[in-house]
């Protein structure tokens, strides 16, 4: 039996500049691309038809089509990581495998673990740099420890940046491991179709030329639409990044504030389940459950709030701006705990990634690294004003907006306003 070595797809579903598989095609050995349908993820998912899964079905399926041409296809296991790699070397003589970084906890732990046995085998175990530009330990400041602002992050990673960064690891698609093997169907993994359709990611350059002009404004959909791609690796964030500098630079600084908050992540794994700030944890929240249910069903009586919701719940995206203006009003105006909305947001979101879902749930709730003051609290009705002047957007949403049936608001402004500055003060006070 000849010597293979496996490429492990995870959160980079391409063929194309992919670090990990780029080295694995070069390394002398003949390479069997691998998808693992990961049953300590998917039993997690509650939803059947999550649209996620989906797409990532979906984004297999358009990477087998171009590994026919190479006379392979990806071999995919349904089961644990454990079970899979116990399974791949009975039946593979294996040399090496190779994946690209994660940088989320438990998938830290996971690899850790799949490292062990690999070597218990006498089996090298390879994870590279991939989904970003910077991992944990490339931006630091002077001695050594990481930036918490985002600015002078975003400063030193400017500084950092040159052409070597933009390399394309281009692979030598010659060098696959010649087979055949049926992707396995959501059916088999326990999950339906759903509603989303995968198209290939493009880099847009109307909207990003126009994107600091434009993002703001929810009716005009002038967002990039590329969050799931870089979730899930569809698109390289080498390609992304180098667009940006040569054509937005506030589309730039989103994509920083994307290593902002995994290098904050890797650094303070506690902000899963903490909040950065700790003094912050006194705070004594209110998470009356009835309340929780009318935000998460669009039902506040608050218009770009409920148009938000509504647009999560029914499509799996919510706009930038709307994001923050209903976490605001979550936190704020009802005083219910971050990691409520922070859990929902992971349920329903199609882009969801731990780093930036928690960082800007802890930036909206003015408990992370670098958020907005706690006494920040955007009146609905004014974002409203500044970003839907037209009720457009919220329109299109809530086609009852004016009939007698849709809801009164769940609480007073400038009531809630008030109990929101009260109560962050005291529970803030009290941990001095």
């Amino acid at each position: 039996m000849k010597k293979i070595v496996i490429h492990w797809f995870r959160r980079d579903l391409r063929i194309t500049d992919n670090h990990a598989l780029s080295l694995a095609l070069n390394s002398g050995f003949e390479v069997l691309p691998l998808f693992i349908f990961d049953e300590d993820i998917l039993n997690q998912l509650d939803d059947k038809t999550d649209r996620r899964v989906d797409f990532i079905h979906q984004s297999l399926q358009n990477i087998n089509q171009e590994l026919k041409k190479y006379n392979t296809s990806i071999y995919s296991f349904f089961g644990t990581v454990n079970d899979a790699f116990k399974y791949l070397t009975n039946e593979y003589q294996i040399a090496e495998v190779f994946c690209n970084e994660d940088y989320e906890p438990n998938t830290i732990k996971r690899d850790e673990n799949v490292k062990l046995f690999l070597e218990s085998q006498n089996i090298k175990f390879t994870s590279i740099k991939d989904q970003v530009i910077f991992s944990k330990n490339d931006v630091l400041k002077t001695d050594q420890t990481p930036y918490t602002v985002y600015t002078p992050y975003s400063k030193k990673w400017k500084e950092k940046l040159n052409a070597n960064h933009f390399q394309n690891y281009d692979c030598n698609v010659d060098h696959f491991f010649s087979h055949s093997a049926p992707l396995h169907t959501l059916e088999e993994i326990g999950f339906k179709k759903t509603d989303i359709h995968f198209e290939a990611p493009i880099l847009n350059q109307n909207i990003i030329s126009n994107y600091d002009e434009y993002r703001d404004y929810p009716s005009l959909d002038h967002t990039t639409h590329l969050g799931v791609h870089l979730r899930f690796g569809t698109i390289s964030v080498r390609k992304c990044v180098e667009y940006a500098l040569n054509h937005n630079q506030t589309w730039l600084n989103e994509l920083i504030w994307r290593e902002f908050f995994m290098q904050i992540l890797a650094h303070f794994p506690k902000v899963t389940t903490k909040c950065f700030k700790e003094k912050y944890e006194n705070i004594v929240w209110r998470n009356n459950e009835i309340e929780f249910t009318k935000w998460c069903n669009g039902e506040t009586g608050y218009p770009i709030v409920d148009a938000g919701m509504r647009e999560l719940n029914e499509t799996g995206f919510m706009h930038n701006r709307v994001r923050m203006i209903v976490a605001s009003f979550l936190c704020k105006h009802l005083l219910i705990d971050w990691r409520w909305g922070e859990s929902y947001f992971a349920q329903k979101l199609l882009d969801y990634d731990l780093s930036a879902n928690n960082g800007n749930w802890q930036w909206s709730a003015g408990c992370g690294c670098d958020s907005a003051p706690y006494f920040r609290i955007f009146n609905p009705y004014e974002q409203t004003k500044k970003f839907d002047k037209e009720l457009i957007y919220i329109n299109h949403w809530i086609p009852n907006l004016n009939d007698l049936d849709y809801p009164t608001p769940i609480v007073e402004h400038q009531f809630a306003r008030q109990r929101a500055l009260k109560t962050y003060k005291e529970g803030i006070n009290n941990m001095l």
